[in-house]
């Protein structure tokens, strides 16, 4: 089992456009370490983006059209677009992504820091045996003591749900799938899609997906937000 997972690993970076480590230079402010735990029985997180971020915007709005750059990750897996588009914007005091996609019941830790009104931490990757879906959650940054913790540091804890960025067609067809079993990164299936984001339901096994080996029920990623 080891050994295939490993493989799979190699795979998959040879898929994906490994996305560095997006940070400001700035080092002042709180930093946080947010841990993404993936909890699904059989799919694999594209390299997870944490973002800190004032209320005023979100990576997303259900039941609107998903952004240009949240598309490319939730249909390729590439996050480095949309850190790229973040980093700039005014209401974006910080970001990163992890190097490597994220295997089932293991987790990765990301480095970030807050400040001020920056008081919301938002996480997303993609599932990657899907079309187009998408885990995602925002947290509030966590206080700076915890009085349930011995050690004092608050921290926050959510569970991401998988979304569907509406932008491709959910055909399961491995043409246009880039995860195992399928490896077609970067193809874009041209069948109309919904055009919103909405709550995902899951691979339905129509087509080259297993849904014994793929699927999923309610969650599917746990998120701590620790304060260092």
């Amino acid at each position: 089992m080891r050994r295939y997972l490993s493989a799979v690993t190699l795979v998959l970076c040879s898929l994906f456009i490994i996305a560095p480590t997006f940070a400001q230079s700035d080092e002042s402010g709180t930093a946080y370490r947010v841990t993404i735990t993936n909890i699904t029985k059989g799919q694999i997180f594209s390299p997870p983006i944490a973002v800190v971020h004032k209320a005023d915007i979100s990576l997303f709005t259900l039941g609107q059209p998903a952004s240009t750059n949240l598309a490319i990750m939730a249909e390729d897996g590439m996050a480095t677009p949309l850190a790229e588009e973040l980093d700039a914007h005014e209401l974006v005091r910080d970001t990163a992504v992890a190097s490597d996609p994220l295997m089932p019941g293991q987790s990765v830790s990301l480095m970030v820091r807050g400040d001020g009104r920056f008081n919301k931490i938002s996480v997303a990757g993609m599932l990657v045996t899907t079309n187009d879906t998408f885990f995602a959650a925002t947290l509030d940054r966590p206080p700076s003591y915890d009085v349930f913790l011995k050690n004092g540091r608050g921290m926050a804890r959510a569970m991401a749900e998988a979304y569907d960025a509406g932008t491709e067609a959910n055909s399961e067809d491995c043409g246009f799938i880039p995860g195992p079993p399928c490896g077609s990164a970067g193809v874009h299936d041209p069948s109309a899609a919904e055009g919103y984001v909405y709550i995902s339901n899951g691979i339905q096994g129509i087509g080259d997906v297993d849904k014994a080996a793929y699927d999923w029920r309610s969650s599917v990623a746990v998120i701590t937000v620790e304060r260092m």
